[in-house]
């Protein structure tokens, strides 16, 4: 009967986004958390909102790559039921494996989690030969380039705050100085990651190079407010100590900003992991031709419910290992790696490379921690890490397979559950 297949979507789709909150929010509140910028009640309150209204307000046309990115959906045309088997399966294990990593505290990609599910039910159901390679060959590369891109980013944003405001005679005032520069940065990037990432989805028609010019105007109207806001007769504080924390304080309201444009733009794309194949599911029991469904909107909320219940329950666990336990972090640095995750992620969209945000944002607080020495990073939980990353897509792909047989197999003896 269709109402148990819906039901099991639902029931695996919500397990699904509620790892995706426990493990990848982390993306947007974890350097915020780490350097004290915010607290973690304080993180889970602005991750909740943005989260959620970047779920609703524009997640409701993400489901395309999930659905038939990876595997065409009419090699199933036949056998419809064998893609809803095989979408059961990739939630209820990339649901399981982030879960498991959340608990070990590893920040791994939601995405590649589910990618590898639907590449292991697509090997042993149609074949190596329908599979998009291409995709799964893009995913690779990216565990190396965009750790690397973001990490040089914030290498060069944190030595330029370090060398011309923290190191400087009078930091506070060369703070004041500069500040308005680096709010057009963050007004730039937040418009951006805004109408690349959060907004895509809404069919804006907007080029690349128009949202770049809304980014900018944005960035300026935010630069003239600042200096229209900046006191110039403003005493500093006294001591040198008192003078860096007014510095990380300007740099921690920032990044706060930067956080949450990363949230709602989080919301509006990784919700796709877990109700792109519940949606397939519904469009398979409603269309049976698999033409893309028109998404209701409690599908939409569900996944947001999920994120929301996940983040609450478990978030915390990888925000700490994000925020405190690859390198010693301050309002400044933070603000450096957020940003640079940022630009990463904005580059990637213009050039329409796949990218896992966990491995840019992690890239870029390695290269914020090297700007104080090999010393300052944590070796150990790095290891962890990019073990986590390299083990995510065979673990997907061998738990799916698992599952897709044993569901095979339940509908297949229970005489109950007939197709239509």
């Amino acid at each position: 009967m269709d109402y148990i297949y819906i039901s099991l979507a639902c029931l695996f789709g919500f397990f699904m986004a509620f790892g995706v909150g426990a493990n990848d929010v982390a993306n947007a509140m974890g350097t915020s958390v780490g350097s004290k910028a915010l607290s973690i009640r304080q993180a889970i309150i602005i991750a909740v909102i943005f989260e959620f209204a970047g779920t609703m307000l524009a997640g409701s046309q993400v489901t395309q790559t999930i659905r038939s990115g990876l595997i065409s959906p009419t090699a199933f045309t036949q056998h419809p039921e064998i893609l809803i088997y095989g979408m059961l399966a990739s939630l209820l294990s990339a649901g399981i494996w982030l879960l498991v990593a959340t608990l070990m505290g590893w920040p791994v990609s939601t995405t590649h989690s589910i990618v590898g599910a639907i590449l292991g039910f697509g090997l042993i159901s149609v074949g190596a030969g329908a599979i998009k390679w291409v995709v799964i060959l893009n995913i690779v590369l990216s565990w190396a380039v965009t750790p690397i891109i973001a990490g040089a980013i914030a290498f060069l944003l944190c030595i330029s705050i370090k060398h011309l405001i923290l190191n400087q005679g009078n930091p506070y005032l060369r703070a004041k100085q500069l500040l308005p520069f680096y709010v057009f940065l963050v007004g730039f990037v937040i418009a951006m990651v805004t109408l690349t990432k959060g907004l895509k989805n809404l069919s804006l028609a907007l080029s690349y190079e128009q949202c770049i010019l809304l980014s900018i105007g944005a960035g300026i109207v935010m630069l003239l407010l600042t200096i229209f806001m900046l006191d110039p007769e403003t005493e500093p504080a006294k001591t040198r100590v008192d003078m860096h924390n007014e510095v990380e304080h300007m740099f921690s309201l920032l990044m706060i900003f930067a956080a949450a444009a990363m949230a709602f733009a989080h919301g509006s794309n990784d919700v796709a992991n877990a109700i792109g194949p519940v949606s397939a599911i519904f469009g398979i029991l409603q269309e049976p031709t698999l033409a893309q469904p028109h998404i209701p909107i409690w599908i939409l909320a569900l996944g947001g419910f999920g994120i929301i219940a996940g983040l609450m329950m478990y978030g915390k666990i990888v925000i700490k290992t994000v925020g405190n336990k690859i390198t010693h972090l301050t309002p400044s640095r933070g603000f450096s790696a957020t940003i640079a995750a940022a630009i990463t992620v904005i580059l990637s969209s213009g050039l329409g490379l796949p990218i896992s945000t966990t491995q840019t944002l992690v890239g870029a607080i390695i290269g914020v921690g090297l700007v104080q020495g090999k010393k300052a990073l944590h070796f150990k939980t790095i290891g962890e890490i990019f073990l986590s990353w390299i083990i995510t897509l065979p673990v997907g792909g061998t738990l799916c397979i698992l599952f897709y047989y044993c569901l095979k197999a339940v509908f297949f003896y229970c005489p109950n559950v007939i197709f239509k």
